[in-house]
C-alpha cells in the first residue's frame, strides 16, 4: 500500500481525486492479492490497527478537504473518516456475498462516501 501511495500522488491531488486514488489503490491491491477476501473476520480494534496506514492518510486527505473548503465540516474528520471504513465494509461484505463485482462495490464506496463529504461525485472524480 505504501508503494501505491506513492505513486498515486496523494499529497499534490485536490482532496476528492486524492481519495479517490487512494480508495482505488486499495481496491487494486485487494484484487491482485485474492487472499485477502478471505482473511478472518477481526475485532474492530484489530482492524483498525490493520488499517492504520491507510486510516492515517485517509485522515490526512478529509482534514485537508475540510481546511480548504472542499469538504464539509459539518461533521468531525474523525467520524467520516469511521463512516468510510463502515462504507468499505459493507462494499466487501457485498462482493465476498457475490452480490456486487469488485468493480460495482469500489462505484458505490466513491459515490457514498464523496457524498458523505458533500461531493456530488461525478465520473470525473
Amino acid at each position: 500500500m505504501a508503494a501505491a501511495f506513492e505513486t498515486a500522488g496523494l499529497d499534490e491531488a485536490q482532496p476528492a481525486v486524492a481519495l479517490t486514488r487512494l480508495l482505488d489503490a486499495g481496491w487494486q491491491v485487494a484484487g491482485r492479492y485474492s487472499f485477502l477476501w478471505h482473511l478472518p473476520a477481526v475485532s474492530a480494534s484489530e482492524d483498525r490497527h490493520r488499517h492504520a496506514p491507510v486510516l492515517k492518510k485517509m485522515l490526512e486527505i478529509i482534514e485537508r478537504g475540510q481546511d480548504n473548503g472542499d469538504f464539509d465540516r459539518t461533521l468531525s474528520a474523525p467520524w467520516l473518516l469511521a463512516a468510510a471504513m463502515a462504507l468499505g465494509r459493507a462494499a466487501e461484505d457485498e462482493v465476498r456475498a457475490g452480490r456486487m463485482t469488485t468493480e460495482e462495490a469500489s462505484h458505490a464506496v466513491h459515490h457514498s462516501f464523496l457524498r458523505l463529504l458533500g461531493i456530488e461525485s461525478g465520473d470525473d472524480t
